[in-house]
């Protein structure tokens, strides 16, 4: 696949932009790349060319990511943080996030986050930052 061109990549930033403020809302890759002035096929490519992985990847991991700042709050069931995020069906949501984190969404919200607390929220996003395509370490076999 071929890089992107400077116009396509401005589109793409755009859409990604997007995607990082707006991970709540209803979006789907053929919304995006009207947006972006692509087809949704060129648009998936030259996302995935720029970006690393697939705008759908991207919106997930940005969800997951938000809800793992939620859960750690903890004064919101799992239901409301799947919502929350912008996630309509709980079993894909909890599924997704924990391919992702390693853990089921409960287990990471039961689990203590006092550790990080005092650790700055531009730091412990970047050390929090959901991996993706199942990159979370194998569970601990009891």
């Amino acid at each position: 696949m071929k890089r992107p061109d400077l116009d396509d990549l401005v589109r793409l930033r755009r859409a990604r932009d997007r995607i990082d403020r707006d991970y709540a809302e209803p979006l789907d890759v053929p919304a995006l790349a009207r947006d972006a002035l692509m087809s949704a096929g060129h648009f998936s490519r030259s996302f995935r060319a720029a970006y690393g992985e697939t705008p759908y990847s991207y919106l997930m991991t940005r969800r997951i990511e938000r809800a793992k700042a939620l859960l750690r709050r903890g004064d919101l069931s799992v239901t409301e943080v799947c919502f929350a995020v912008g996630c309509t069906s709980l079993g894909s949501f909890s599924s997704r996030f924990s391919e992702l984190v390693g853990e089921s969404p409960s287990a990471y919200r039961a689990r203590n986050h006092d550790d990080g607390a005092a650790i700055p929220a531009c730091i412990a996003k970047i050390h929090t930052r959901p991996v993706r395509n199942g990159e979370a370490p194998p569970a601990a076999r009891s």
